[in-house]
Order: C-alpha cells, then structure tokens, then sequence
C-alpha cells in the first residue's frame, strides 16, 4: 500500500465480510420457508426475515463501497487520510446502528417502509454518520496534491448518496406520496448515483490492472455519467406506474427505463475494452476478472433483465412477484457486490503483502459464487413466471399460489448452496491474507 491509513480500508472489508455472511443466514431461512419448511417462523417471521435480509445487503454493500473510498482516495489524492482516527469511530457507529436496526426489526421496532424499515430515530444516527464519512473524504481530496477524474466521480457519488437518503425521511400520511419519495432513495440510489461510485470503481481498477492510460479510461467515464443521468433519474418512473401516480409515468418511465441497459452496456464494453487495450500483464489476474465479470454480469443482471420487466406492459403483471426478486438478485450481485469483491481482491494483497489471488481457492470463489447466482436467477424466474401466470392470468389466491410454486424453491436453495460455497470459499481467503501488515511504500512522507 501506499499510505499508512489504507489500511483502515481492511476493517470496512472485514465488517462487509461478516455482514454477508449474516445475510446469507437470513437467505435460507426465507428460502425454506418458501418451501414450506418454515419452522422459525415463532422466532424469525418472513417479513422479519425479509426486512433483515434486504437491510443486510444495503449495510454490508455500502461498508464495501466506504471501505474501498478509503483505500482510493489516499492514492488518488496522493496523500494520507485526514483524522484516521475519527474513520474508526465512524466504522464503530455504523456498526452500531445497523446491529441496533437489525435487532429491533426482531422486536417489531421498524417503520414498515419497504427497504427503508429503519426506525426513525436510527434514520438521524445515520445522516450523522454518513456525513462524518464524506468529511472524512472530502477534507482528503480537499487537501490533496492531485485532483482526479476518479476520485472526483467517487466523491460525488458517495456525497450524492448521502443527500438522497433525505427524501426517505420526509414525513407524510399519503401512501402514493410515501411510495413517491421512497423511490428517490431506494431507485436513485441503484439506478442512479450507486451506478457513479461503480463507474469511479471500476475506472481505479482498470488503471491498476491493466496499464492503460488514465486519460483514455478517464474519457469513458464521462459517458457512464452522461448515460446514467439520462436514464437513471427519469427511469425512476417505472416504480411510480401502479401508486397513484399522473398516467405520463407510464410514458416517462417506460422510455427511460428502456434506455437504463445502455448504460450498463456501457460499463461491460469499456472494461473489456480497457482490458483487452492493456499492454501488460498485471500479476493479480483474479482482481481482474472479478472486475470485467462485474461489467459484464451488471448489464445482464441490471440492464437485460431490468428492461425485461420494467416496461409497463409488462410491469402491470410482474410488479411485486418473484420475477422482480429474479432481476434484484442478479442486478445487486453483478453490479454491486461483484464490485466489491473485485476491490477486496485487489486491495488485499497491497495491504497485507501477501500474494493469494493465484490460488485454486480463489479461480473455485468466483466461479461457484457465479453459477450459483445464474442458477438462483434461473429459479426465481421459472418461479416468477409461474406465479405471473396463475395469480396475475388465471385469477389464483396469492397464498394458493404460493404452495403451488413451492417445488420451485427446492432448485433455489440448492443454487444458494453452491452460491455460498463459493461466497465462504473467499471470506475463506480474506481470512487467511490476515491483518493489513504490508509494506508502506510512502512511509517517509507526512501529511
């Protein structure tokens, strides 16, 4: 590593890793219950288990994605983080918060806001926390020697995030009007300013790994902005074709939503492309295809699936099925988590100068973890579309439904069990690169 204070990136990895795992947990236990085999249920009821599930996935993507801003930003900025101490103190309060979150969701202790069951009061100790974070890396860039592209697209992004977790706490009575300002956090944020923080990602990794000019790979990242704006923010409109909503959502959402796969597409082509264009062989090989296979399973995932469902002629008949869990899955592995790993496996080495991204464990993650993804998407679809069919076609009783699609989940806990083998293979290697102790190349250097 470069800088001293990287090193504070491990312990955000180390949380993301843990966080996962729980996440997993909480997978199965729905999994089976949708078997019918839902023997928790006294202690851990579905919608429990759901809300813990979702919540699990924004706090251990955005540990990844703090983690990795305090890896880059040193490097990029050219110089230590300022106060490291306060990053410790921020990680303590956001792991603080969201224990406290998940173990009130247990008590009934949420507001019951799909994807935002976060109890008021934790809401503030939130904002509090995330606004640390961004002093903590704005004052960074602020006192920086170098001013680049990246860091700029990674700043924004991140400051972006943390503005538009805003409009999810305005208080309202109106179910339209909460569902309208619950989507400029839930779609803004996945659709929108998280595809930013993908882009400077990605556009750091692809300079690491490949060789390529910063100038070139740079240029493209202005056009992942440019299209993520043109379709994300407008595309929020294909959430608003069923609340309430004026009828110009159907048109205003439909067309944005159609154009949302291009930029997707535009991620999958640039980081192939800047790979292919590389003039070396960088040594960590597997940082590299976890960050080609985040571009190119991002655009299926987010971008073709995403397009497939989201078009209100068909949207009026998957909105809120299992067809919808079939794109969420995909979309968050290939764009977001993906991401992270990609960034875990490149910053390991460099912080604990152990070299591990060569062994057959790490080629057995990334290939498990990925069949078992794609064969989880599989049999959320094939479920989707059969309950499409008897509940939204035939008329069916939801519950009815429910028992008769529950041979379907058999195929998907079987795919989430090669997917975790694949999952707890790499938290396997995080483990055994242990703590960051690697070689400070700017040790002289105070800042």
């Amino acid at each position: 590593m470069k800088f001293k204070t990287q090193k504070i990136a491990y312990y955000f990895f180390a949380v993301c890793m843990l966080l996962l795992s729980l996440q997993i947990v909480y997978g199965f236990i729905m999994g089976f219950a949708h078997m019918g085999y839902d023997g928790l249920h006294s202690v851990i009821p579905f919608h429990t288990a759901r809300a813990t599930h979702t919540n699990l996935l924004v706090m251990w993507l955005l540990a990844g994605f703090m983690g990795a801003a305090y890896y880059i930003t040193p490097e990029e900025s050219n110089r230590e983080l300022i106060l490291p101490q306060l990053a410790y103190v921020q990680l303590g309060a956001f792991v603080a918060v969201g224990v406290t979150a998940i173990i009130g969701f247990h008590f009934n202790w949420w507001e019951g806001r799909k994807f935002l069951e976060i109890p008021r009061p934790l809401d503030y100790l939130v904002v509090v926390d995330v606004l640390l974070f961004i002093f903590l890396i704005g004052g960074t860039i602020w006192k920086g020697r170098r001013y680049s592209t990246t860091n700029m697209v990674l700043f924004f992004g991140l400051l972006s995030a943390a503005l538009l977790y805003l409009p999810g706490m305005i208080p309202t009575v109106n179910q339209t009007m909460d569902s309208y300002w619950r989507w400029w956090v839930v779609h803004l944020w996945v659709e929108g300013v998280w595809e930013l923080v993908m882009g400077a990602i990605l556009s750091f990794l692809l300079i690491k790994l490949t060789g390529v000019d910063r100038e070139v790979i740079e240029k493209w990242l202005y056009v992942i902005v440019g299209f993520t704006f043109l379709s994300g923010i407008l595309g929020t409109g294909h959430h608003y074709y069923f609340i309430g909503t004026p009828r110009y959502w159907l048109m205003i959402g439909g067309l944005f939503s159609a154009l949302e796969p291009v930029a997707f597409l535009g991620m999958a082509i640039y980081a192939i492309a800047m790979a292919k264009k590389g003039g070396r062989q960088h040594p960590n090989r597997l940082a590299l295809t976890w960050t080609i296979g985040c571009a190119v399973m991002s655009f299926v995932g987010a971008g073709f699936l995403g397009f497939a469902h989201t078009l209100p002629q068909v949207n009026i008949y998957t909105h809120g099925t299992l067809v919808t869990a079939m794109h969420g899955h995909l979309a968050f592995w290939g764009a977001y988590a993906m991401l992270v790993f990609a960034m875990i496996a490149y910053a390991m080495p460099n912080l604990t100068g152990r070299k591990l991204y060569d062994s057959g464990w790490s080629a057995f993650a990334f290939w498990t973890s990925n069949i078992g993804m794609t064969a989880m998407t599989v049999a959320f679809g094939i479920a989707g579309v059969a309950q499409v069919y008897l509940e939204r076609k035939m008329g069916m009783d939801f519950l009815l439904v429910q028992k008769e699609i529950e041979v379907h989940f058999l195929g998907l806990v079987l795919a989430a069990a090669l997917f975790s083998l694949g999952i707890f293979a790499f938290i396997w290697i995080f483990i055994k690169y242990g703590l960051p102790k690697g070689k400070v190349e700017n040790a002289g250097t105070h800042n």
